[in-house]
């Protein structure tokens, strides 16, 4: 595990956009692959491309920011941004399973599990890409 002198906050300058970009793809990849498989009509949060890109924006650059002040002030900054993180996911499940019963159209399982996976996409990609990209560079 890193320790907090071990991730370079530095970095974040660009590797936090560069993670909010990575995780707006995989939803849009996500995205593409329901609107493929699912049938017609689709609930709002398919059927409006800007619905994904906007919140995948909001929600990971709220990630890029916890992991900073984390990393800024935990003694164990990565399993705490982990643990955190998880927290955040299984919360984000919460409207998805509220939607199954909505009267919209394109509502029900299938959209559900599609947002649920959107989440653990743009979620893997948040974690896995600054944990890994903020660590310090051990050729010193």
């Amino acid at each position: 595990m890193l320790s907090s002198s071990s991730i370079q906050l530095k970095k974040l300058w660009w590797v936090g956009p560069l993670t909010v970009l990575a995780a707006i793809l995989g939803v849009l990849i996500v995205r593409a692959m329901a609107l493929a498989i699912l049938p017609a009509p689709y609930a709002p949060g398919l059927a409006m491309v800007m619905i994904p890109i906007v919140l995948t924006l909001v929600f990971c650059t709220g990630g890029v920011i916890v992991f900073a002040l984390v990393a800024r002030f935990a003694k164990n900054p990565v399993r705490t941004f982990i643990i955190i993180s998880l927290a955040f996911l299984v919360i984000s499940f919460i409207p998805d399973l509220l939607v199954v019963s909505a009267p919209m159209p394109g509502a029900g399982w299938p959209y559900a599990i599609t947002l649920m996976i959107m989440h653990v996409v743009a979620g893997f990609i948040t974690v896995f890409m600054l944990i890994k990209l903020t660590a310090a560079d051990d050729k010193k």
